[in-house]
């Protein structure tokens, strides 16, 4: 084969200059783009993550809430009382707990109102109101 198509033949299977790989552009805005991606689902999972501990902390507020229904609704007419506040431990934290007991419409029925605060902070994490007879 004669030197000047051995050189065409080598020409044709060469991609054209300039037209392999990325250019410098292309890199940076490919990067800037998987960035954005990555900073977005880091903030989606940080707030997973405050979501949980608050659901966590209404459950177990509730399930204070719940503890304290219980007793009231079997305490007798002198447990019973008026008002009362309390502290209960569940899942390793000591919850305050206010019980309100007030007259409804119909004398025979009471209403009880709960309220479950996290220590040392007055926001409610759990409210609980229930309806019981007069106790004897």
């Amino acid at each position: 084969m004669p030197a000047h198509a051995e050189a065409a033949q080598v020409a044709r299977t060469l991609p054209p200059a300039g037209s392999g790989g990325f250019s410098l552009i292309e890199m940076l805005v490919a990067l800037a783009i998987f960035g954005l991606a990555v900073l977005g689902l880091l903030n989606l999972a940080g707030e997973s993550t405050r979501t949980a501990v608050v659901i966590e902390e209404r459950v177990m507020a509730g399930v204070v809430a719940d503890n304290v229904a219980v007793d009231a609704m079997t305490a007798g007419a002198r447990e019973l009382g008026a008002s009362s506040q309390g502290r209960e431990v569940a899942g390793s934290v000591e919850w305050r707990w206010t019980r309100t007991v007030s007259a409804t419409d119909d004398p025979s029925i009471l209403r009880i109102d709960i309220a479950v605060m996290p220590p040392d902070e007055q926001r409610i994490a759990a409210e609980l109101s229930l309806f019981r007879g007069v106790p004897r």
